[in-house]
């Protein structure tokens, strides 16, 4: 018997019928033969701590993958390092902490990119389409403009939060929350914190203060220090790690609202909770990053061509697809003009926009 979270189908008439549908959608979708999500998981694995130990190496020092590795184990009591204490101050100091930060960051943005396009039935959505990033890019325009940077990334995550609360509440002003309303609402307040903040850096905006404030928007991780890569990996066991566990209600949210019900989910306390969620988790790392879009968007669909739509898969490929992704971005966007450092932000929507449009011609191919 069908299952979806745990619960059997029983009602002929509502979702069995719809799972007799997607079931049979799907064995005529789905000809060729994938393979497993763990093997998947392991090559990702592998790929994300090569990812890291190359980073780290990368420079203008000149230090190798294997002096990082030889470090990374003396660290941990297994032999000496072959690094100065110069070299080893680099390391530990300046890019682990960095390199460390970034992963921490897109996985955390690859997690609520594919929990938002799954609870809101929306193949666009991502961390920053309900306000999100307008709200924390208001909030730390203004701490910035007032010369307060200390602040900025508590400013940055009360305003990503703010905005959130403030789409919901007009989501459900008018009566029930719905999807299409939640996502016009998230437009919408989109669009006036937008203006409100470039109203504020026209009004304002300075001199340094301009460039810190566009090099905040633009996205950034080159202040990233041990402290700050810890609240981001913090924000990630604690917020990003009980997300993957909502696999199962994300599988009856594809099939609607009503059907979702009909399995025994509240539909509004679960929807709320997981924005609730992604909003919370988005504003910790957007308070440390700064702006920096397309990673949410690309990176789950890139992962269901591989894997498939199924939640229990997608979650925790997305986490560490995410994280691989944006430590190249990062490396990218330091070392491609040394010794001028791109904002992160540049680097993730030049490769992001041309890839998401393959994803686009890829995905058309498969479904004539």
């Amino acid at each position: 018997m069908t299952t979806v979270a745990g619960r059997s189908a029983v009602n002929p008439g509502g979702e069995q019928g719809i799972l007799a549908t997607a079931d049979a959608g799907a064995s005529e979708r789905a000809p060729r033969r994938r393979p497993r999500a763990g093997g998947w998981a392991l090559v990702l694995l592998g790929l994300l701590l090569l990812s890291v130990i190359v980073a780290v190496a990368l420079g203008p020092a000149d230090i190798s993958p294997a002096d990082v590795w030889r470090s990374i184990l003396a660290r941990f009591g297994l032999g000496e390092s072959s690094l100065s204490p110069l070299r080893e101050g680099i390391v530990w100091e300046l890019r682990m902490p960095r390199v460390l930060g970034a992963a921490a960051v897109g996985a955390g943005l690859a997690i609520c990119g594919a929990i938002m396009q799954a609870v809101l039935r929306n193949p666009l959505a991502d961390p920053y389409l309900l306000g999100l990033s307008s709200g924390a890019s208001f909030g730390a325009v203004i701490v910035i403009v007032l010369g307060a940077a200390l602040a900025l990334p508590v400013a940055a995550f009360g305003g990503a939060v703010g905005a959130l609360l403030l789409t919901l509440l007009v989501a459900g002003v008018a009566g029930r929350m719905t999807t299409s309303r939640t996502i016009l609402a998230g437009v919408a307040v989109s669009a006036v914190l937008s203006a409100l903040t470039s109203l504020v850096v026209f009004w304002s905006a300075t001199g340094d203060t301009y460039r810190e404030i566009l090099g905040w928007l633009l996205g950034s991780l080159a202040g990233v220090t041990w402290p700050t890569a810890l609240l981001a990996l913090g924000a990630i066991a604690l917020i990003g790690l009980p997300l993957l566990l909502s696999a199962g209600t994300l599988e009856a949210f594809a099939f609607g609202d009503r059907s979702a019900a009909s399995f025994g989910i509240p539909v509004e306390r679960a929807r709320w909770m997981l924005l609730g969620a992604t909003a919370l988790l988005t504003g910790c790392l957007v308070a440390m990053s700064g702006s920096i879009g397309f990673v949410g968007l690309v990176v789950p669909h890139a992962v269901r061509l591989i894997a498939g739509p199924g939640h229990r898969a997608l979650l925790p490929l997305s986490t560490l697809a995410g994280a691989v992704v944006l430590i190249w971005a990062d490396t990218l966007a330091r070392t491609l003009f040394d010794p001028r450092e791109l904002p992160v932000g540049i680097v993730t929507a030049l490769l992001g926009g041309p890839v998401f449009m393959a994803l686009l011609v890829l995905r058309a191919r498969r479904n004539r």
